[in-house]
């Protein structure tokens, strides 16, 4: 058999996957009340018995929408060899992305956009196994055109080109192997929002805050949005059990206008908060300008980006400095490859990139991009966090792994870090997972799927369907 047959991909499975996290309001926002932490699990399959395995985070319902959409891309996947893929992986995350029809629905943005990330990932992670080296590793690894040879260029080609990235890599190489022995020791800075959600009560984000001071940690991210007396409560709440030598950010996901959040900040500048984050609508970028000059004289900063929809958003925010903290999110923008265009105009505007991270997997896989950032592009972590939740790692084979000191450990098994544990699959597949089965006898939940299909047999059956 020719190894060009062993490396044909012969299957690609989307699977619906969901932990209840609504029960205990883990994850809760201003805007997201009863999130059920979830995702779209990806796996594509080799003749070889090689696999690789990617994901996008959902909250639970639509977590289906996006498994269809993986599934409706399939046939660009399937039959297709992986090497033909990574020589020519900008074509192939263009064709992936401009599919003639598909695309109609959503061009690189929305459930497509999330389902192709689920994909790309998975093709990371098989690229990673098949060279036996972690992601991070495989992208320092990377000759520099090699690496810029993964990224569509196209409709960012105005603000950065491929031989301006390629010698951002090359200015940095002769520091490259002193990073990465610092990286091995020290690990890369953590904040933590596990601290932070809304649901919480006040005696639980206080006690849940000298815990992570415990911990080693020294940046801490709360919720706000709903009530601006509760959040100034929430926020003394806060700086009483971590003092003012500590780090604060403030997190209101999308709730506000943009007037309503210069107004609504300042009542919290009293606080010092590094950011505000998603202060209003993911798509508003001239609006998140206006907040960030507005708030400018307090020292506060826009952190955005974890909803942002594709590159050519993140170029304008940078374009017109309407963020000073750029968070890229490994569950969208079409995965790596966009995501790596996002690092090198961000490199270029001088605008630190701190990842979102925290739902499920999203940990295990930003850090791998941070690492690769600071290694071989940015060489700085000052002022540059990852974030991290402290919720469904132990659900992975390789979870990431923060030390004492709160520092992100680098990963060294191959992969992206994305492969989940098979008794995980059985417990969490939705709905039939033995977790949920369990759940929906107890009342709980209501198996919203299942529902879904007995109405529309019912409909069927009676004639109604075609009333």
């Amino acid at each position: 058999m020719s190894a060009n047959e062993d490396f044909k991909i012969i299957d690609l499975i989307a699977q619906d996957i969901r932990w209840p996290t609504s029960l205990e309001q883990h994850g809760s926002d201003a805007m997201h009340t009863d999130p059920d932490y979830s995702c779209v699990y990806v796996t594509i399959k080799l003749l070889n018995g090689l696999y690789g395995n990617g994901l996008t985070f959902t909250l639970g319902r639509g977590t289906e929408v996006v498994q269809k959409a993986c599934e409706a891309l399939k046939h660009l996947v399937v039959n297709k060899n992986v090497h033909e893929i990574y020589n020519n992986f900008d074509k192939y995350w263009r064709n992936l992305t401009s599919e003639s029809q598909i695309r109609w629905i959503g061009p690189e943005k929305g459930v497509t956009h999330l389902a192709v990330a689920a994909i790309i990932n998975a093709l990371w992670d098989l690229w990673s196994r098949i060279e036996n080296k972690p992601l991070w590793k495989l992208l320092v690894d990377m000759e520099p055109e090699k690496l810029i040879s993964t990224i569509d260029f196209r409709y960012i080609s105005d603000v950065i080109k491929p031989e301006e990235c390629i010698k951002m890599l090359k200015d940095q190489m002769e520091f490259k192997d002193d990073r990465l022995k610092e990286l091995k020791k020290n690990g890369y800075p953590a904040y933590t929002t596990q601290v932070g959600w809304l649901g919480y009560s006040d005696e639980k984000i206080s006690k849940l805050c000298k815990e992570y001071i415990q911990k080693g940690f020294n940046a801490f991210k709360i919720k706000v949005g709903q009530n601006l007396e509760n959040d100034i409560k929430r926020c003394d709440i806060v700086r009483q059990a971590i003092g003012w030598d500590k780090v604060l950010m403030i997190d209101a996901n999308q709730i506000w206008d943009v007037e309503e959040a210069i107004s609504w900040v300042k009542e919290l500048a009293k606080f010092k908060p590094l950011w505000i984050e998603e202060p209003t609508s993911p798509d508003d970028i001239l609006g998140h300008k206006r907040i960030s000059d507005a708030l400018k004289e307090f020292g506060i900063g826009v952190a955005t980006g974890e909803m942002c929809a594709n590159r050519i958003m993140f170029k304008q925010f940078l374009q017109i400095e309407a963020l000073q903290f750029c968070q890229i999110d490994s569950a969208r923008i079409g995965g790596v490859n966009e995501i790596l265009s996002v690092y090198f105009m961000a490199k270029k505007f001088n605008i630190k990139v701190c990842p979102h991270a925290g739902g499920v997997g999203l940990c295990e896989m930003v850090q791998h991009l941070q690492m690769w950032d600071y290694i071989s592009l940015s060489g700085t972590k000052d002022g540059r966090y990852i974030e991290y939740v402290d919720q469904q790692h132990d659900q992975f084979i390789k979870p990431a792994i923060v030390n004492e000191a709160a520092n992100y450990i680098a990963p060294d098994w191959p992969g992206y870090s994305t492969e989940l544990k098979r008794e995980a699959i059985q417990m969490f597949k939705y709905p039939e997972g033995s977790e949920w089965t369990k759940l929906f006898k107890s009342g709980k939940f209501k198996n919203e799927k299942t529902n879904q299909i007995d109405i529309t047999k019912r409909k069927i059956f009676s004639g109604e369907m075609y009333d």
